[in-house]
């Protein structure tokens, strides 16, 4: 399967603040940029991925909103990490011929839709308990990941200072992104003062609330040449979970990266050395820490050293999370697709001022849910194949 699938297309719409219009309104505008950017119209697309926390038949919607008739479908909800892993099943469907074009596409209006978020969550408990958890009356999902913040902190040494120049580094990406909705100054004094949300996670050290939508077309790589874009290639792709619970991780400082990366790499021949580019879902500080680590990218324990070095910041020597990922640049619940997008903007040259130099290689990793579910892509130019 190494490079017999291309993403050929990508869009984003709505980013930041899109008052006025629907999440169906900002998915339909991505999906038609990034239909365009493939050269392709909406009624050549077969195929299509997408997924909604606010509804349980979202892809039907979907379908009928775009007029698609589509011979493959992929609905799954794992969080923010479905839509980089609707990617490996996209991948089997059109090798074996079950469609011909993949539209991978999310859309969100969290930050201005006018919901009852308290009834919500209200409900989402009652539909979905967790035991282990819900008596003691948590804020998910900050106190799941603030747990596994301090359990790093207390086994390895990490201080909310290195925490917080994990966000500086998301700032100084965005301030190079036109798009990015938070391109102000930040300090790490900044970040440390800010408010408390969840012992030891400030405000700052925590995702923005954004809207936001993204898209992105795959199709087999013998067309994607005949194409108006350059293919940026599926290497390799793996997804792992190994809990819903934060509560049932076996360690909270180990996710199921550790498999999804693995996988991901056995199929593109490729280890952490040979990847240009990192876009990892950074929902709040102490995950780019994790995946630094459960990816292979220092070892476990030293990432917040490693950050703290200044490594992943522009002019480091590890590029992440270009866009300024969901700390400064977007995050509309979930993320998955927009660190795709990045990525193959990145492959293509098409930054501006944040471009790595030849970036030949990108890895893309989505998390979902509370460390719960884990999926991670390696994508590559031409000359990788």
């Amino acid at each position: 399967m190494r490079g017999a699938v291309a993403i050929v297309g990508v869009g984003q719409a709505g980013c930041g603040d899109a008052s006025g219009f629907t999440e169906m309104e900002i998915l339909a505008q991505a999906s038609q940029k990034a239909v365009a950017d493939a050269g392709l119209t909406m009624q050549q697309i077969d195929g299509l991925a997408t997924a909604s926390s606010s509804s349980a038949m979202w892809g039907l919607s979907v379908v009928e909103y775009l007029g698609l008739r589509p011979r493959f479908m992929d609905s799954t909800m794992i969080g923010g990490s479905s839509f980089v892993a609707h990617i490996l099943p996209s991948m089997l469907a059109l090798a074996s011929g079950q469609c011909d074009a993949v539209l991978v596409c999310y859309g969100s209006t969290q930050r201005t839709a006018t919901i009852n978020r308290a009834a919500i969550k209200k409900a989402r408990r009652q539909l979905e308990p967790q035991p282990y958890e819900d008596p003691y009356e948590p804020l998910p999902p900050l106190t799941s990941y603030a747990l596994a913040a301090s359990r790093h902190m207390h086994q390895y040494g990490t201080t909310r200072t290195q925490l917080a120049h994990v966000a500086v580094a998301a700032r100084k990406w965005a301030q190079l992104n036109p798009e990015a909705y938070a391109r102000g100054p930040l300090s790490i004094e900044d970040v440390l003062n800010s408010r408390m949300v969840s012992d030891p996670l400030t405000v700052r050290d925590s995702c923005l609330v954004s809207d936001g939508a993204a898209a992105y077309v795959m199709v087999r790589a013998d067309r994607a040449r005949d194409l108006p874009q350059p293919p940026v290639y599926v290497l390799g792709s793996g997804t792992a979970m190994w809990n819903k619970q934060i509560s049932s991780m076996p360690d909270l400082t180990v996710t199921a990266a550790v498999d999804s990366g693995q996988r991901a790499y056995r199929m593109a021949g490729l280890g952490p050395q040979q990847m240009d580019v990192l876009e990892l879902y950074d929902a709040f500080t102490i995950n780019t820490l994790l995946f630094l680590e459960d990816l292979g990218f220092c070892p476990k324990g030293e990432a917040g050293r490693y950050v703290e070095s200044g490594a992943i910041a522009p002019g480091g020597s590890l590029p992440v999370n270009t866009n300024g990922g969901g700390l400064s640049c977007v995050h509309p619940g979930m993320y998955g697709a927009f660190i795709t997008v990045e990525a193959v903007r990145q492959l293509r040259g098409a930054c501006g001022e944040r471009q790595v130099a030849g970036a030949a290689t990108a890895l893309v990793h989505g998390n979902g849910g509370t460390l719960s579910s884990q999926s991670t892509t390696i994508l590559g130019t031409a000359d990788t194949l």
